[in-house]
């Protein structure tokens, strides 16, 4: 049996929707990853480290523009929660670091 014209324009239609669909889902799905690892706005300011308070979990650093926090160059105290990270920071040495707000408190997440 033979289908009709319009039967075939609808059955094109409903698959052209489909994909439709289909690309946007997988366009959130990336986009949701990529939000998830930190891919999309995590930029690393470089600074130097003038204390380690590892009881404490803080480091202070004199760092350059924080552009992601909105501020200027300065000296100041960030909380360290992870302790492989903390382990990394040492008195006296250049990094590149990454600052965010976490629980409301300014946090290192990253350093190299």
């Amino acid at each position: 049996m033979a289908m009709s014209r319009s039967q075939g324009s609808n059955t094109q239609d409903w698959k052209d929707r489909t994909m439709n669909i289909a690309i946007r889902l997988t366009l959130v799905a990336l986009l949701s990853l990529m939000a998830a690892f930190g891919v999309l706005a995590q930029e690393f300011t470089k600074g130097v480290v003038n204390k380690v308070d590892a009881k404490a979990k803080k480091v202070t650093i004199r760092h350059e523009d924080l552009k992601n926090l909105d501020m200027p160059a300065m000296t100041m105290v960030f909380r360290v929660e992870d302790p492989v990270l903390l382990q990394k920071f040492k008195e006296g040495a250049a990094i590149e670091f990454v600052a965010e707000r976490v629980n409301g408190k300014l946090a290192v997440t990253q350093v190299k």
